[in-house]
């Protein structure tokens, strides 16, 4: 690695995050920031939270932990000093607690007028639903993210918690996160990012409603060229039951595909006649049924055709170009994925494990400048866990 290279392999060296632990998108967005080299004081409640994790969490890795009884005025009063010497704060609880707790944004802000201040929710800070619970995917059913996702004349099919939690909530919380801070590092003062997951899913299908006003996209699922409506935009099931992915949108490609597989020359020349998409798909279906994976995996390797089998996890943690690449790396014993994105062609930090619920809360304490005295009296009054 080059001097420059390790220079800029964590971008937010300097940076400090306070987190008030949650669940899914919260911890998913300061795990991104984690992995960036921000430090992460991550605030849990005392004994942990049972849906977060313990050994393996894996979107906990790479913080400090302190455990505090929140609902403590006392316990309160840590986080507020916390939030004076960082550049900002995460919380998840539905709208109006982290108020009522006397940790919402006033009270932050009041602490250091230049913190951002992080809210993730499913709803949004306002709204007629704003207070009301869900999951990922009842806020991308509300969205029409849902609605489109799925094969023809079937059910919508949810895309694991990709798209509500993950794609349209922690990352667009850590996107906000960090637009604030550029903005207060700029003199704008402190910030309040609200990220709702119904507007991050809304966002992930920009693409989609522009076709929409194309009209190339409506309400019926699994016709559209990226939805499974295409049979060359497709997975197909092997000989030996397992599944290869097919996208040979292009011309170059969808022809380099016709040459390998051997397809007629009527199905090469009319790709895009979607009256013929039924008939060529189950020729196409055909030939890969033919072969198993492995077979089609060697008939493929350097072919410009937008080939890939459908690996598992364990098969794609050994999979050659992620084993190159080092994609997945494995942390005490649990294999996950590395940081990124790549700085200078390298991942930007090297993450730990996650760590116990209070682990670091002397030295966290300590560091915030708490007096020994006063923390011996916050561990023995139990506001603060060890």
């Amino acid at each position: 690695m080059t001097a420059r290279a390790a220079d800029a392999a964590a971008p937010l060296k300097g940076t400090r995050i306070i987190e008030l632990a949650g669940i899914g998108p919260g911890p998913f967005a300061a795990m991104m920031l984690a992995d960036l080299g921000a430090e992460v004081i991550c605030v849990e409640r005392p004994g942990g939270n049972p849906w977060s994790g313990t050994g393996h969490g894996v979107l906990f890795r790479s913080r400090r932990h302190i455990a505090v009884d929140l609902k403590q005025p006392d316990g309160a009063a840590i986080v507020r000093r916390l939030c004076a010497g960082a550049d900002g704060i995460i919380e998840t609880f539905r709208p109006g607690v982290a108020e009522r707790l006397g940790v919402g944004p006033d009270d932050c802000l009041a602490a250091n007028p230049d913190l951002i201040y992080g809210r993730m929710t499913g709803w949004g800070q306002t709204g007629p639903m704003a207070t009301l619970p869900g999951h990922d995917i009842n806020y991308i059913a509300l969205t029409g993210a849902l609605h489109s996702i799925g094969r023809k004349d079937g059910p919508p099919v949810a895309p694991l918690n990709l798209v509500g939690d993950f794609g349209g909530g922690g990352m667009l919380l850590a996107v906000g996160m960090l637009s604030g801070i550029i903005s207060a590092r700029a003199g704008g003062g402190g910030r309040v990012v609200d990220a709702a997951m119904i507007d991050g899913a809304s966002a992930l299908m920009a693409m989609f409603h522009q076709y929409r006003a194309e009209g190339s996209f409506d309400d019926q699922r699994g016709t559209h060229l990226l939805g499974t409506g295409a049979f060359f935009y497709d997975t197909y099931r092997t000989r030996d039951g397992l599944w290869v992915s097919i996208g040979a949108i292009e011309a170059q490609f969808w022809t380099e595909l016709c040459d390998v597989l051997e397809l007629p020359a009527d199905m090469r020349a009319n790709q895009f006649d979607e009256s013929r998409w039924d008939e060529f798909r189950e020729i196409l279906a055909s030939r890969i049924a033919a072969r198993d994976r492995s077979e089609l995996d060697a008939m493929f390797a350097g072919r410009n055709t937008c080939y890939a089998p459908v690996l598992s996890l364990d098969e794609a943690y050994r999979h050659p170009h992620n084993v190159d690449r080092g994609t997945f790396i494995d942390v005490d014993g649990v294999m996950q994925a590395a940081p990124a994105p790549r700085f200078d062609g390298v991942p930007p930090t090297t993450p730990t494990a996650r760590r116990s619920p209070g682990a670091d809360s002397r030295k966290v304490l300590a560091d915030a400048g708490f007096a020994d005295h006063e923390v011996a009296e916050l561990i023995n009054s139990g506001i603060v866990e060890l």
